[in-house]
């Protein structure tokens, strides 16, 4: 057969699959643009929309073959990546009819206090934790923080990591009830080999603690579409786990699911190891087991500071996480609205394993994707990533719960830490326990300046951290140096001048004033 007549095969059948993904409303255009021509003009035009439509499958087909080439991720991988980027070049994405969105009932979204008591019999909550495996997003390196290294290894407290926190929560649970409850950490490339040094020195605890990586795709470089890699960039900057979307997929491929299958256990709890508040909740986990759940979202009612935060809606039948990228123009202020919109997601996720398997298996988890444009070396690049709360549309009876926001008590930044090591909150047993003496039951509001932002930094310029029992909010900006014993309250604010090194004395009381040097305190 004729080489030309073998190529204009191809081309007539990636075209008939490219319209065949298209909606009859969109072929109906495309082909009503052509018949508006003739003769010459008309072949042209035709011609044209075939190079159009083909030019995303040749690029596919090319990237497709430097990626097997790649000898430094597996099959899975390599697949997985593939995938991906294929559904990103069909331009596959949910288009939200706002007058569609309705706002959750309570039978959707469960009020946390409706949630039936656990059982006070010991063996019975044995017999749920047993159903239980505790899984924690551990890919997330502490560089925004000035620290090298795997982030859950930052001190949080009394020289404890976020690390010892969730072994010492969990190993109290195993105690107290005579149960096994696993620990699954989530690493990436990134935290891998460091996470398994500091693993090992839980070897003598009463906790079995189980990792595996995710998934490790190649960065697109823009201008021609190629893997990173491909370009001699074979460290790790040319390469990207694609966000905790992937968590399905690379348990599954781990082989972690299907042991913890073959061991009885049920759910999954899945959270940021960065999250103090996302502990073990057995009322939830009892209500899960009860009604069959495969899917729990966890929310938590919106402040001012989250209002960019991804909710919940009910849409056409199904609940399903609505982020503000998917709000069109005119509505991003009515999203952002804490009156409407009023919980966000906590990123706190229960999961029925065997329903995990069936959608991984089924490769139904489509969630949508994320482009996420970087610079690596003066090269323009691209990840593709997912997120995990995208996927409660595709599981059957999923809810969300909305938990006290006690379960949301992230650290993302230095001032975050200085909330949790202050006399705000207590640990007991490996839990933060928040200060009952605080009336107001908002955190206090607090800004730091640059000068803090590094935790090396952060901890030198406090002698001590203050008591903030009853501040409402502390922005801090310059030099600043903080002796022991200080105490804020209402709103303060303290900004050093340009140039001069200002210290708060040792037992300073400071409330609702600002301060720009020491003739002020």
């Amino acid at each position: 057969m004729p080489r030309g007549r073998c190529r204009l095969s191809a081309e007539m059948r990636a075209t008939r699959l490219f319209f065949q993904s298209l909606s009859p409303c969109c072929c109906v255009l495309l082909v009503a643009q052509i018949i508006c021509f003739e003769g010459d003009k008309q072949h042209q035009a035709t011609q044209q929309l075939i190079s159009a439509l083909l030019f995303p499958m040749e690029k596919l087909e090319s990237l497709k073959s430097a990626v097997a080439s790649l000898s430094e991720i597996s099959e899975n991988e390599k697949n997985g990546f593939i995938n991906l980027v294929s559904r990103y070049l069909s331009g596959e994405a949910q288009h939200i009819e706002w007058s569609k969105i309705q706002t959750p009932t309570d039978e959707v979204v469960v009020p946390y206090d409706t949630l039936s008591t656990s059982p006070d019999d010991p063996a019975e909550t044995k017999k749920l934790l047993d159903k239980l495996v505790v899984l924690k997003l551990n890919g997330g390196l502490g560089t925004t923080m000035g620290c090298t290294g795997p982030k859950s290894v930052i001190e949080v407290r009394n020289g404890l990591t976020f690390l010892d926190l969730i072994v010492l929560q969990i190993e109290n649970l195993n105690s107290k009830y005579g149960c096994n409850v696993p620990l699954v950490l989530m690493n990436s490339f990134n935290t891998h080999d460091e996470t398994l040094k500091i693993v090992d020195k839980y070897s003598n605890s009463n906790i079995v603690i189980h990792t595996f990586n995710q998934s490790q795709y190649p960065r697109l470089v823009v201008e021609d579409f190629t893997p990173l890699p491909s370009k001699g960039q074979h460290g790790k900057e040319g390469w990207y786990p694609p966000g905790h979307g992937d968590v399905f997929a690379s348990l599954m491929n781990s082989g972690k699911l299907d042991a913890f299958l073959s061991q009885g256990k049920e759910y999954v709890f899945v959270a940021n190891s960065d999250n103090l508040g996302a502990i073990v909740d057995l009322k939830i986990l009892n209500h899960l087991i009860q009604n069959k759940n495969e899917y729990c979202m966890e929310v938590t009612p919106k402040t001012l500071a989250d209002v960019k935060g991804g909710t919940l809606i009910s849409y056409e039948g199904k609940v399903q996480l609505l982020e503000i990228a998917q709000v069109p123009d005119e509505h991003v202020n009515e999203f952002k609205s804490i009156e409407k919109f009023k919980i966000f997601n906590t990123n706190n996720l229960w999961l029925n394993l065997s329903a995990v398997k069936r959608l991984v298996e089924a490769d139904a988890l489509k969630m949508e994707i994320i482009p996420n444009p970087k610079e690596v070396n003066g090269i323009k690049v691209l990840q593709l990533e997912t997120a995990a709360g995208a996927a409660i549309k595709f599981f059957d009876h999923a809810i969300g719960i909305n938990v006290p926001r006690s379960r949301f008590l992230p650290v993302k930044a230095t001032s975050d830490l200085l909330l949790v090591q202050s006399d705000l909150y207590t640990l007991v047993d490996g839990f933060v326990i928040r200060n009952k003496a605080r009336a107001n039951p908002t955190n206090p509001s607090i800004e730091l300046g640059p000068e803090f932002k590094k935790v090396g930094n952060f901890l030198s310029r406090f002698k001590s951290i203050p008591s903030i029992i009853e501040l409402d909010s502390l922005k801090v900006t310059g030099d600043v140096w903080f002796g022991a014993g200080i105490v804020l309250k209402g709103k303060v604010t303290i900004a050093a001048k340009l140039g001069v090194k200002l210290e708060i004395p040792d037992g300073a009381v400071i409330e609702n004033k600002e301060i720009n040097g020491p003739e002020d305190i």
